[in-house]
């Protein structure tokens, strides 16, 4: 890798900044002063001081998001603002979402620049589990928790069984948690629709291992934990 681009990615400086340092003379690597801006550097095994003071690089960053009302989960959108918009400090790694929430549904969203993970993540082969708490603006029964558990169809596909667990229920609204193991557009409104209720709020708490942080506030974020990574980590990729 350029020794520039390094050490923009390590959020040291803009591309521009780092040029200037370099052919100053304030970079060494493996103790020889570097002053060329392309000079290639293995980010593994190379040592790179700034000012003495060693960088180290890192290459793949994994936040999890607790996403509002209102951000479209996109890198980019000409119209709303996109869940990259919340994230401050990481802008050098080009970070996106893994898969998507609707605007109007908060919850558990993972970004990221590891696109080899999202990857398997998404693929629909692996059949990720996915648990959301959502309110109803009816009474959910256990003959929907039946139909939910038998698959429905919705039409332009068939729908896996999910679990459906009903939290409370009366005749004006019910809370419930719902399990899917695929993640097509609108679904779990969509699978609601076709009993006959309408979702009026929805947000994912759990996908595979990895579950929302109670303490991270709406537009909140934090890296995972080492444990959270691991975890992520053990998805089939066969």
């Amino acid at each position: 890798m350029r020794l520039d681009k390094l050490l923009a990615h390590c959020g040291v400086g803009s591309r521009k900044e780092m040029k200037q340092l370099i052919r100053k003379g304030h970079i060494q690597v493996n103790g020889l002063i570097i002053k060329k801006d392309d000079y290639q550097v293995n980010e593994i095994e190379d040592t790179i001081l700034l000012d003495n003071e060693e960088i180290h690089y890192r290459r793949f960053v994994y936040l999890m998001l607790n996403k509002p009302q209102g951000y479209i989960s996109a890198t980019m959108d000409q119209v709303h603002p996109t869940v990259i918009d919340l994230i401050e400090g990481y802008e050098q790694y080009e970070l996106f979402p893994v898969g998507r929430l609707d605007i109007d549904t908060v919850g558990l969203l993972l970004l990221t620049n590891d696109g080899q993970l999202a990857h398997h993540i998404l693929s629909p082969k692996k059949h990720i589990s996915k648990i959301y708490y959502a309110k109803i603006n009816a009474k959910v029964n256990e003959q929907d928790a039946a139909a939910f558990k038998q698959g429905l169809d919705l039409g332009d596909f068939q729908a896996m069984p999910a679990n459906l667990k009903i939290l409370s229920a009366n005749d004006e609204e019910s809370e419930v948690e719902i399990e899917i193991f695929e993640g097509k557009f609108h679904q779990v409104k969509r699978m609601f629709e076709a009993v006959g209720k309408t979702v009026i709020y929805l947000k994912r708490i759990k996908m595979k291992h990895l579950i929302l942080d109670p303490q991270l506030e709406e537009g909140q974020y934090r890296e995972l934990t080492n444990d959270e990574l691991e975890n992520l980590m053990k998805i089939d990729v066969k």
